[in-house]
């Protein structure tokens, strides 16, 4: 089955950096865009970076400049690299992948940036 395992959350000061990991397995990862999102207390799940199998990147703009999505086909796995945190990046930040239609999320992972 289909599963998405994050990891490398934490807590972090302003202008601090973390690595968040997703590990993937039960599917040809290789294959597949995989994406990060996010979700604040009181707040909508929002995109925040994309990468597409043949690793073309998309992010939202409040991640352009600070953050990098990246892949390792030999892993399975996508990482998200986040500098220059803000402590409006504090969320659940959670892996996704869509298979033939249906999205496939992990449990999440706590990111938490004190000013």
């Amino acid at each position: 089955q289909v599963q998405l395992v994050e990891s490398g959350g934490g807590l972090v000061q302003a202008g601090g950096s973390l690595r968040l990991s997703c590990a993937a397995s039960g599917f040809t990862f290789s294959n597949y865009y995989m994406a990060w999102f996010r979700q604040a207390p009181g707040k909508q799940r929002e995109l925040v970076a994309g990468i597409s199998p043949g690793n073309f990147t998309n992010s939202a703009d409040s991640a352009k400049g600070r953050f990098t999505i990246s892949r390792d086909h030999s892993k399975s796995t996508v990482y998200l690299q986040m500098n220059s945190l803000k402590p409006e990046d504090t969320a659940v930040y959670y892996c996704e992948t869509s298979i033939n239609g249906r999205d496939y999320w992990g449990q999440g992972t706590q990111v938490t940036v004190s000013s």
